[in-house]
This record gives structure tokens, sequence and C-alpha cells, in this order.
């Protein structure tokens, strides 16, 4: 799709969907957002330009279908895929990014770490995806020194960044946020610090008590960035890992420092999301949410959950997916997954379902809570489905038809049961939607009760 339109731009200094909407151009991507979104091009053109909106789409990611971030259009879901040394591989990762891609997912992060060649898992999921593909290279760049952090030099980040936007990746999640005068303010944590980004800058800090290397050469990415337009993913070192840490003396810290970034980074019209917590108390997530727009004039915040309890390990996508609610009710613009293996291990294509369509129900609810035009038209399409027993509608307006044609399956799978006016549940001696009540019936017991009110009207004088 996008071959022709990229063609023209190769080359110039800066590429990026911010720097033509500041320039007042309506790119072929903004059109094609407009489309997706219902909404004016104008609209996507002057959110771009104000940061408030970010379209990910690296020149160099050709078969991309583009796709808005920001707080004007719908609630968004990003689904985390990635090869480990202890499990996984290139095929498993492809086929992960496939099914991200079969249930909603709008972007997908490959977070590999090891478990085979990083440059050739890479490639196949950007080659092989329709959605923004997310990155975080400082974890190569780890790789590319043995694990040894004591050894990386700020070229080392700046080799593997320049490399992602080479090979197409439309955003980087960039630990530039956490300074070294931030790391005694986690003295007083339950779980210090979570971030795996954030712990190997922070040991980097400690080793060498110098500043953060991607701090201080943030200009260098900046031009990266320009060539290729990538957008920043600003990440949250020290987001809380438990609702005890949440909304504490370190996390506010790196946010203000986050704002910053911001702000430079459109300076020279690069695109920017904020990344944000993690583990917080429901009564907090709003504060969270407005916090970060104050410190960061607005740009899209994208949170991972964030979980509002501790307790459920096996069952955080539903934890984080009650938190990722409310965020995205209170204007977050994108949700990232969490899969019911968090904490617990690498997740399986199974748990990739889970954790995408319990956050596609979250970004939906959102959506219908913020008053969306249009965000509860499937609803009702679903609901008058259901009320006429029309299966084979209801499983095809489910977010999961395959899901939902499994379970009712179970017990009525005979195609009969599809016109059935009933299910298992009730049976069919006892489902209240069997209970039709037509108009000439409802004109007829209107009339009976306003002559029961009038006898009593009667009555009472």
């Amino acid at each position: 799709m996008r071959t022709e339109w990229v063609a023209k731009r190769r080359g110039q200094a800066n590429v990026t969907q911010m720097n033509y909407a500041r320039q007042g151009v309506i790119t072929e991507e903004m059109h094609y957002v407009a489309q997706r979104e219902n909404l004016p091009p104008e609209l996507i053109r002057d959110e771009v330009a104000r940061g408030r909106m970010i379209i990910p789409a690296n020149v160099n990611h050709t078969n991309l279908e583009p796709m808005a971030i920001g707080i004007a259009s719908k609630c968004k879901v990003n689904a985390n895929i990635g090869a480990s040394p202890n499990s996984s591989n290139l095929q498993e990762e492809v086929d992960k990014l496939n099914l991200a891609v079969k249930y909603g997912a709008d972007t997908v992060m490959d977070l590999s770490t090891g478990g085979g060649n990083l440059d050739e898992i890479r490639t196949a999921i950007i080659k092989a995806s329709p959605v923004p593909i997310g990155t975080v290279p400082i974890y190569q760049a780890l790789e590319s020194v043995n694990g040894r952090i004591e050894k990386l030099t700020p070229d080392d980040f700046l080799h593997i960044i320049e490399k992602h936007a080479q090979q197409g990746v439309d955003y980087m999640t960039i630990h530039a946020g956490i300074l070294i005068e931030h790391l005694p303010l986690v003295r007083s944590r339950i779980t210090g610090i979570v971030s795996r980004g954030g712990g190997i800058i922070a040991r980097w800090m400690l080793h060498h008590h110098k500043q953060n290397p991607l701090y201080t050469h943030f200009d260098d990415i900046i031009e990266i960035f320009k060539k290729h337009d990538v957008s920043f993913s600003l990440g949250d070192s020290l987001r809380p890992g438990c609702t005890h840490d949440a909304s504490d003396e370190a996390q506010l810290a790196e946010l203000k420092t986050l704002g910053q970034l911001t702000r430079k980074a459109w300076e020279h019209n690069v695109q920017v999301m904020v990344e944000g917590p993690g583990h917080v108390p429901m009564d907090q997530i709003e504060f969270n949410v407005k916090k970060q727009m104050e410190e960061c004039s607005e740009a899209p915040f994208y949170v991972l959950g964030p979980l509002v309890t501790d307790i459920a390990p096996g069952y955080d996508h539903i934890t984080s997916a009650i938190g990722a609610a409310i965020a995205g009710w209170h204007g977050t613009a994108m949700l990232c997954y969490v899969t019911p293996k968090e904490h617990l291990g690498l997740p399986d294509a199974e748990d990739v379902r889970n954790g995408l369509i319990a956050y596609k129900i979250a970004a939906h609810a959102a959506d219908i809570a913020r008053h969306r035009p249009g965000a509860r038209d499937r609803d009702d399409q679903l609901s008058a489905a259901r009320y006429n027993f029309d299966w084979n509608r209801q499983f095809e307006l489910s977010l999961d038809p395959d899901r939902a044609r499994e379970y009712h399956d179970e017990t009525l799978p005979a195609d009969i049961y599809k016109t059935a006016e009933f299910c298992s549940m009730c049976g069919p001696k006892f489902c209240p939607m069997q209970t039709k009540v037509d108009a000439d019936a409802l004109t007829e017991l209107e009339k009976y009760l306003a002559q029961e009110a009038q006898k009593k009207e009667v009555a009472s004088v």
C-alpha cells in the first residue's frame, strides 16, 4: 500500500508525519487514518501537528496499514510477543503475530531477547505485519555485548537503534527518562525497578556513576527517528511494580523528565507517545492519566494495564483489564495487554489470545464510556441478534467468534440449534426472551392501565 506513498519522501532530512502535518500537508497516511476512524482528515492533521496523536509509520515498513494513537481516535490495544533464550523461535513468533492481528491487535511489540537471531526474527515479523511494530532496542544492545551491561557504550545503543529504524520498526521504547538522581528514590519501594530496560540503564549508571546515555544522546536518537519516521515510545523505567509503589516520588520524577523529552522531540517534529504504569489501585488511575497529560502536554498515553491488585497470578489479564478500562475511560490512548502468564512465564498462543480479547473488551468499554460516535453500534446489533435468537449473527459480531461458537456448541452442537429459541442455560421452557410482546398487545395494555388510573383518580375525589 505505502510503496508509492513513501517513495517521494525517501532521502529527505525529516520524513515524519508530524513534520508534514505542521507544514499543513495531509499525507496519504492521514487520509487513510481518517477513513478508518471516520474523522475529518483535517482533524487528523491538526492532532498530529499538535502532538496529541501519532501515526507510527516507518517509511521502511511499506506493507503497513496506517493507524492512529491519540485521544481523538478510538482506544487502541498493543500485544507483546517475542522469543526468549529459554523458549520460542522465529516461526512461533510469526504465528503469535498472525494470531494477534486476527484478534484485533492495533500494534505489536517484538520484545525478543533470545531464542534465535534477533535481526532475522524482527525482519520476519515486520515483513508479515500489517500493523505497526514496536521494539525495545536496549535488549539487543545488551545481547551485543553478551549481557555485560558495564561494557555498553552510547555508540552501542545508537547502532542498534539505527539498525531497528532501517529494518522498519515503527516505534521504539527509549528509556531516556530515568536519571541517575532518580535512583535513590526507589529505596522505599517493595519491588524496586521492574522495567527490564530501566533495570539495564540503572545498573549501567550505578557501575559508571554517569548520567543515562539515552538521555545525554537524545538528540542523536532524534536525528535517526527523523530520517525514518520512527515514533518515540518514551519508556517508564520507574513504573510501579506493585500497588504499594504506585504514584510515588520516583515514578512522578521520571514522568516530569519524560515531559521535557517529549517537548524536545517535538522541537524537531518527531512523534511521541509516553508509556505509563504498571500497578495502580483503581482510585489512583484517573490521577495518573491526568498527571501524564499535564506533565507531557497531552502526548498520547500508553499504559501497561494497570493492574489494580497484586494477588491474582494466573489471572492478571483480568486484574489489569479492569484498570485498563478505567484508564481508557479517562483518556489513555493505547492499552498494552497483559496475558494470564504475566509474572509467571513466556506467553503461548492461547495466552496471547486471552490477553488480547480481555484488552479489546477494555478498550471498547472505554470508547463507549467516552461516548465516541458509533462506539455502541456493534453492541446494539449483537443485542438485537441475541433477542432474535440469530446465533450465527451473534457469533459474527463477537470479539472472539470462534470462542463464542465453541462455548455454544459444547452442549448444543447440531445445526438445528443454530435457529433454536433457547440455549442450554435456560432450556426451551425458561428463556425470558421468548416473551415477545407485540405492538397490539402493548396498546391494549396501555388502555387498561389508563382506565385503572382513571378509576383511582375518581375514587380519590
